[in-house]
């Protein structure tokens, strides 16, 4: 492949990647509206909701640093989240002093009834694309996310060069 027709193929699955966090983020808000959710209230069920199926369920201070509020910001949306049905605190049975949250089953419910359409459309869209294919997606998307990852990193880490280079691009 020429070389510009790779820079080319490059910007444009970057375009696409931020389209697809954009349309994620107008489906979040639609959701949080029809729940009368915060927008950071659907954040964290998505954080929790991630965690559960990943076997590994967050306490409110692990939630707090994964959306990166303040353990005050962290219990309004917590208590706000118990208070509406969507979410449970449950007792760690491996160390009592640490309260897990999970889904409640009212708050599974509604999203299920929301997302899993979203899941058939998915489903729908990639049903001719070859194994292949898909497998080759999933890896060229692990990289992105891999790259924002550390992009994000460094930002926060103050990293000068990261700024420096920002500015250079929106030039």
């Amino acid at each position: 492949m020429r070389e510009h027709a790779r820079e080319e193929l490059v910007r444009a699955i970057a375009e696409d990647v931020q389209r697809i966090g954009l349309a994620s983020e107008r489906i979040g808000h639609v959701f949080a509206d029809s729940q009368q959710l915060h927008t950071t209230d659907f954040r964290a069920l998505t954080a929790i909701f991630r965690a559960e199926r990943a076997g590994r369920p967050l306490t409110a201070r692990m939630l707090a640093a994964e959306l990166q509020l303040s353990p005050a910001a962290i219990t309004y949306v917590v208590e706000r989240l118990v208070g509406s049905g969507h979410v449970e605190r449950h007792q760690d049975p491996g160390d009592r002093r640490l309260v897990l949250l999970r889904f409640a089953e009212p708050g599974r419910q509604v999203a299920r009834s929301f997302f899993e359409p979203l899941g058939g459309a998915h489903a729908t869209a990639l049903a001719g694309v070859p194994d292949a294919d898909l497998a080759a997606a999933r890896r060229v998307l692990d990289q992105v996310v891999a790259t924002l990852d550390a992009f994000e990193g460094r930002l926060r880490g103050g990293n000068a060069a990261v700024a420096s280079e920002i500015s250079e691009e929106q030039e």
